[in-house]
């Protein structure tokens, strides 16, 4: 049996890429801080091992995946897809927020990584993937530290491509568009071509396993124009935007 490990499974895209995973024959571990929400999933789904964590403790990071490997023995790939996301503070400067954000977001990914580096450059084999966003791409309202956050986990899964696949260790870069969480339910703007988190799942079960490319994004046709976007001149980025803020409360 194949196995995976995926950080922020009680909720949203992670609960359903674990879902995924486990109804395609894996034998998936699944970490979160919510132990119940965990539990509850290894109830309908026997092959969900809960392994409870918050990233945001480098030292829990270690000790959890040890636990893993001691009761897995093997993990070929891991998906690290914490974040946390505060559409109304970000409307305000709030540095304890920002400083959250990030610690979660940027600094919680990094931790989950460190517990996962020396076994993979000892093993020479394997994957692994980190959820940022296409929130990553550029700046955009109301959502400041957010994207910083997912753009600095962009640019370090970049960086570690290079270092990795000398190691023949493949990483990929997870870019969702608008998918409906918890997280996005928050929003109060319209999000254009909303996506279930099964979809999601379903487009990086195919991404991890079935292709070799490096970065898995989706809807294809909103992530497009999102990369578009990206390389337009900032002067014109800037009209287009504020042009579509008339409609939003901001």
């Amino acid at each position: 049996m194949r196995k995976i490990w995926i950080t922020g499974a009680s909720s949203g895209i992670g609960k359903a890429l674990a879902i995924k995973f486990a109804n395609e024959g894996w034998k998936v571990a699944a970490s979160a801080r919510r132990e119940n929400l965990l539990k509850e999933l290894n109830d309908k789904y026997p092959n969900i091992q809960p392994f409870p964590l918050d990233v945001t403790d480098s030292d829990k990071c270690k000790s959890v995946f040890k636990d893993i490997i001691e009761k897995f023995e093997n993990i070929e790939i891991c998906v690290f897809g914490t974040g946390i996301h505060d559409p109304k503070s970000e409307k305000k400067f709030n540095l304890e927020k920002i400083k959250k954000i990030m610690e979660v977001n940027f600094f919680g990914t990094m931790n989950s990584i460190n517990s996962i580096y020396d076994y993979y450059r000892e093993k020479k084999s394997g994957q692994i993937s980190i959820i940022s966003s296409v929130a990553g791409y550029r700046g955009l309202p109301a959502a400041g530290a957010y994207c910083a956050s997912k753009s600095a986990l962009t640019s370090f899964a970049e960086s570690l491509h290079f270092e990795m696949k000398r190691k023949n260790v493949r990483v990929s870069l997870i870019s969702p568009g608008f998918i409906k969480t918890p997280m996005t339910d928050q929003n109060d703007f319209p999000m254009p071509m909303i996506r279930s988190p099964e979809f999601a799942a379903e487009q990086i079960y195919i991404g991890l396993t079935k292709k070799n490319g490096f970065e898995i994004h989706f809807p294809k046709v909103f992530t497009y124009m999102m990369k578009f976007l990206r390389i337009l001149p900032s002067s014109i980025y800037f009209r287009f935007l504020e042009k579509g803020m008339k409609k939003i409360d901001y």
